[in-house]
């Protein structure tokens, strides 16, 4: 330790607390008939994520990755998954840092997690297991960011 550093600097920036699956749910409406239908087909599979953030004691925050997936097959709904994985992070950060990291880093790091539970489910279901491709959450960040702006300069 140099004679500049304060003892915060020896403190880890972002820790990882904990982290648990908040919500799930899997189903498979038309089951089994569904299953017979798929054959040699693909489904289309569009994938919704949010992330949310909450307060949870000082300098720790709850982060909540939430997805989720629709398989749909001519129009119906072939399976339907919900997740909400979320971790307990404790920052150590300058004010104006906070907010990117816990939208950015703290997702980009439960993702895998989630993505590995999304694939058993999926496979535990009964159907090929769904390999989720890395998600951006730069790109997520600037968009929800742009749409803060956006809100408020309408305001």
């Amino acid at each position: 330790m140099t004679d500049a550093q304060t003892p915060s600097e020896d403190l880890p920036q972002l820790q990882v607390n904990m982290q648990y699956i908040k919500d799930l749910s899997f189903e498979i409406p038309g089951a089994p008939h569904s299953f017979i239908e798929m054959q040699g087909k693909n489904p289309e599979i569009p994938i919704h994520v949010d992330v949310n953030v909450a307060n949870v004691g000082a300098n720790a925050y709850e982060v909540v990755l939430h997805l989720k997936v629709e398989a749909l097959l001519e129009g119906k709904a072939l399976f339907i998954l919900e997740l909400a994985y979320a971790g307990v992070f404790t920052l150590n950060l300058p004010e104006d840092q906070i907010h990117p990291v816990l939208l950015i880093e703290c997702p980009r790091l439960l993702f895998p997690f989630a993505r590995n539970i999304v694939a058993d489910m999926t496979r535990d279901g009964g159907l090929p297991p769904l390999l989720l491709q890395p998600l951006d959450f730069v790109q997520l960040y600037r968009a929800r960011v742009d749409e803060m702006n956006a809100q408020q300069g309408q305001a």
